[in-house]
């Protein structure tokens, strides 16, 4: 694809700002990448040290979340993460910036703001990091319960872009599969794909599951509700935040729970850096009409 530009900087970031820089490089880009340290070479991609000299690059992509609870660009690949110093943000001043939770950048470095884009904020990123999301769920669920998902109860707690996905795939491998929704049009999808829909305000009604995905970034399931449909159940919880699971609650009862955050790129970082880049290949387009 044509972007228009000739070089993009990495600064910071995990793995899945690796792939994003090899798939840019196959495209034929200039890639150079800072924060990466420990990384010692990559196959048509410059790793660069000390890292400011990457920005003399077009356009500059930092990683998802751009900026941690430190106030710096996390940087695992390098023995520390990176400052926004003065110096940093005037290399930095001017040139297109695309980066996850722009509203950090926006809190931590306002002057950048005006030039900076939020891949996370897409659609297209946020649908097609549920499938990643949804997968890799799936795994850590198969590492856990000692049984097949073909024939398992699964329930999925919420229909949004995550649920929609884990719905398509539990059924696929032949899951008795049950998930719950609050619209009646989500319901009706539900049915439609071959899955048992449930009211969420009634999952008290049900019995026990052998594996819980929860979506929901609220306390649904709480200490009643899992000592009713969970005392022999895995627990994935998928929700942002402090999640939907009484931890607690859980702990007490004995049941086995996984807070799995950011799995994308944890058990993608190659689709997950592809997601990126297509991602800012298509606000590029949009930009330049």
């Amino acid at each position: 694809m044509n972007t228009g530009c000739g070089s993009f900087a990495i600064i910071g970031g995990d793995k899945r700002q690796l792939y994003c820089a090899r798939s840019l490089s196959d495209d034929g880009y200039a890639v150079a990448l800072g924060g990466f340290d420990s990384v010692a070479e990559m196959k048509n991609v410059e790793v660069v040290t000390p890292f400011e000299s990457a920005l003399m690059s077009e356009i500059i992509i930092l990683p998802l979340p751009c900026i941690n609870a430190k106030g710096k660009i996390p940087a695992p690949f390098c023995s520390q993460d990176i400052e926004l110093t003065s110096e940093l943000v005037s290399a930095m001043k001017g040139k297109k910036i695309f980066c996850g939770m722009k509203s950090r950048l926006d809190s931590a470095c306002p002057v950048l703001s005006a030039n900076a884009f939020d891949y996370y904020e897409r659609e297209e990123f946020a649908v097609c990091n549920a499938v990643a999301t949804a997968e890799g769920a799936i795994e850590l669920a198969m590492r856990c319960f000692e049984g097949t998902i073909n024939g398992a109860r699964c329930l999925v707690c919420g229909y949004g872009r995550i649920g929609k996905a884990l719905t398509n795939i539990l059924k696929a491998m032949g899951a008795d599969l049950t998930v719950s929704a609050r619209k009646p049009s989500d319901l009706a999808w539900i049915e439609l794909s071959g899955a048992k829909p449930v009211q969420t305000d009634s999952l008290y009604k049900l019995g026990s599951f052998d594996i819980i995905f929860n979506t929901i970034p609220a306390e649904i399931l709480s200490c009643v509700l899992l000592a009713k449909i969970a005392l022999h159940a895995v627990v994935i919880d998928l929700a942002s935040g402090d999640g939907g699971v009484d931890k607690y609650a859980a702990e007490r009862l004995g049941i086995t729970t996984h807070h799995a955050l950011s799995l994308p790129g944890k058990a993608a970082p190659k689709t997950a850096g592809e997601i990126v880049k297509k991602t800012i290949y298509h606000i590029l387009e949009e930009d330049d009409r």
